[in-house]
């Protein structure tokens, strides 16, 4: 069977969002868009699986997929990590641990060349990166992460564009991904703690923060994009205030956060 990578991208979300994938999830989103495409006619449209039947498949993995991308191996048994230094930066971090750096790269580079203002591009820079460590509520988790060090209006982005995610706003150029109806189910519907922080950050006076990352997490859509760190650079230094100890041994409330994605083979 000939598939069309570009439209088989475009199912996932784009490039950005299959670039967050990791190999096993990539090959059982090409088996379901093959079946796909056996079971449909030319003229239907995708077949997506129900919330029961992605809820059905939970036994069938020896992982859990809220899992934090450091913990899973993609293919076999996971890699030995290089040591970090004694006193680590944010870069060291986006060198050296976290797993989604192509994905935000991306995201921050679609925000930066549409001439965001840099705190935008700097939620998007920021936004997946704790899938590292966990995936499952990683609005709250990341903005828990990061909100010792940068703005508060950074952290309100990274914190609500998970809720955000599953509600469309087409005036802002966010339509609802055919991804969420592959993970989720198309007729899963988010629990009431999600409606409720989507209403919330509607009405909010900082709701085109999380909604701008919500568009660029999506639409970076350019298959032959390439992207580095070097814009970012000087945007880092203004916007995050890096603990002079480095981060997880600065004793703050979320240290213990960095010291997992630091030393994440100790057992206890």
């Amino acid at each position: 069977m000939e598939i069309d990578r570009r439209l088989f991208i475009a199912s996932l979300g784009g490039v950005s969002a299959v670039a967050a994938m990791g190999h096993e999830a990539r090959a059982e989103a090409l088996e379901h868009y093959m079946s796909d495409l056996l079971d449909t006619a030319d003229d239907e449209k995708p077949k997506f699986p129900t919330a029961a039947e992605v809820e059905a498949q939970i036994n069938t993995r020896p992982y859990r997929r809220g899992a934090g991308g450091l913990f899973v191996a993609t293919s076999g048994n996971v890699n030995r990590l290089a040591p970090m230094p004694v006193n680590p930066t944010l870069m060291d971090f986006f060198n050296l641990r976290f797993t989604t750096v192509r994905h935000v790269l991306q995201s921050a580079t679609d925000a930066l060349k549409k001439g965001q203002p840099e705190d935008i591009v700097f939620a998007c820079l920021l936004h997946d990166t704790v899938h590292t460590l966990m995936k499952t509520d990683h609005g709250w988790w990341g903005a828990q992460m990061f909100e010792p060090y940068v703005s508060e209006q950074v952290t309100f982005a990274i914190r609500y564009h998970q809720a955000l995610r599953f509600y469309p706003d087409p005036q802002a150029g966010y339509e609802y991904p055919d991804l969420y109806r592959r993970m989720f189910g198309h007729d899963y519907e988010p629990p009431a703690y999600i409606e409720a922080a989507y209403k919330y950050a509607r009405n909010h006076k900082w709701y085109g923060h999380p909604r701008a990352v919500t568009v660029h997490d999506l639409y970076a859509f350019d298959p032959k994009a390439k992207v580095s760190m070097d814009p970012f650079v000087d945007i880092i230094g203004r916007h995050f205030k890096q603990p002079k100890e480095g981060l997880g041994n600065d004793n703050g409330p979320v240290a213990h956060f960095w010291r997992t994605m630091a030393r994440p083979d100790i057992p206890l």
